[in-house]
């Protein structure tokens, strides 16, 4: 990730960047995960433990299974559903490797966030940041930057709650420690948080889980049960590709929230290498990619051929094409290329 435009930062000049008491708004990336929106809510409980009004703002808003998360933070996190007098003097985005994962908000906001903080390895940035490709989660980078808050006094102490927070984007990013992306560094920083909260009791690490992994609501397993009808393959197996187009999802009243799980179909299938799930939002020609990858393929590249971007072992993009069979086709046909075919 790199661009003579925008400076990289270290962790150090990022907490330098950050402003004490000033209305301050956090933008994570549309259909936020655990990582994105725990991530976010973490640096607004930061931001306020500097005097800070703090909100978060989305292009989309908090999927039910995830508003254990928010809990009285906030009631919406839509941009429209900022409070009218709020002007915010710093804008940081988490999680969010290019412009066109803020989604409409990118227009909104463009040229105004004063930092980005975000662990993707490919993107197009977009301001200032601080990135490390190296960190499994964003969480474990706000983990970091809390702990180096308290020890320079800027914060007395972790603010009450964040713990739960950064346990959830952590264990998200990497499928509750079991992805490729998991480090020592991963361990360690979990177990640092666990070790919190024993002490003070703040979460359930085991009911986390349960919620991000373990509960599906009724319509998220009816569109499972779809996706296997709308499974492609490709290169004799190894690519499986899901498409869910908007007639689909309308006729049967699923909303994105739940589609989050359509590329593990493909991805759980024996000889797939490179799964991808294709959904559209609504009956405008455009199409949101999630893309995994258990070979060579990196499919952070793929994606931001694409102009999106992610990490090696997966990634997410967006395509303005036709019709649906255009964009598998697309997809299909880039992905054969990453493999050399």
């Amino acid at each position: 990730m790199s661009d003579s435009t925008f400076a990289r930062l270290s962790r150090d000049e990022a907490i330098a960047r950050i402003k004490r008491g000033v209305d301050s708004l956090v933008v994570c990336h549309v259909r936020p995960d655990a990582d994105a929106l725990g991530s976010a809510l973490a640096v607004c409980l930061l931001l306020r433990a500097m005097d800070c009004r703090a909100l978060c703002a989305c292009g989309d808003e908090v999927p039910e299974r995830l508003r254990f998360l928010v809990g009285d933070m906030q009631e919406s996190i839509l941009a429209e559903n900022l409070p009218a007098d709020f002007a915010p003097a710093q804008i940081i985005t988490v999680d969010t490797a290019s412009p066109s994962q803020m989604g409409d908000l990118y227009e909104k906001y463009r040229g105004a966030v004063t930092l980005m903080i975000d662990h993707h390895g490919k993107g197009t940035p977009y301001a200032d940041g601080w990135v490390r490709p190296d960190a499994a989660a964003t969480g474990e980078m706000i983990y970091d930057l809390a702990c180096a808050m308290v020890d320079r006094g800027i914060i007395p102490a972790l603010p009450d709650g964040i713990e739960r927070l950064l346990y959830a984007a952590i264990s998200s990013d990497t499928g509750c420690f079991r992805y490729s992306n998991v480090t020592p560094e991963t361990h360690r920083c979990a177990a640092e948080i666990l070790e919190l909260s024993h002490r003070n009791g703040s979460f359930d690490p085991a009911d986390v889980n349960h919620r991000l992994f373990e509960v599906k609501s009724p319509k998220l397993l009816l569109a499972e049960k779809l996706a296997f009808d709308r499974l492609h393959l490709f290169a004799d197996g190894r690519i499986g590709i899901v498409d869910f187009p908007f007639s689909v999802k309308s006729a049967h009243g699923l909303s994105d929230e739940h589609l989050e799980t359509l590329v593990d179909i493909p991805r759980g299938m024996e000889g797939v290498q490179v799964a991808a799930a294709i959904r559209q939002p609504s009956d405008e020609p455009v199409f949101r990619v999630s893309m995994r990858s258990s070979c060579h393929v990196d499919v952070s590249a793929v994606c931001a051929t694409f102009g999106g971007g992610g990490h090696v072992r997966a990634a997410g993009c967006s395509l303005r094409v036709p019709t649906m069979e255009d964009a598998v086709n697309a997809v299909a046909e880039a992905i054969l290329r990453a493999m050399g075919e």
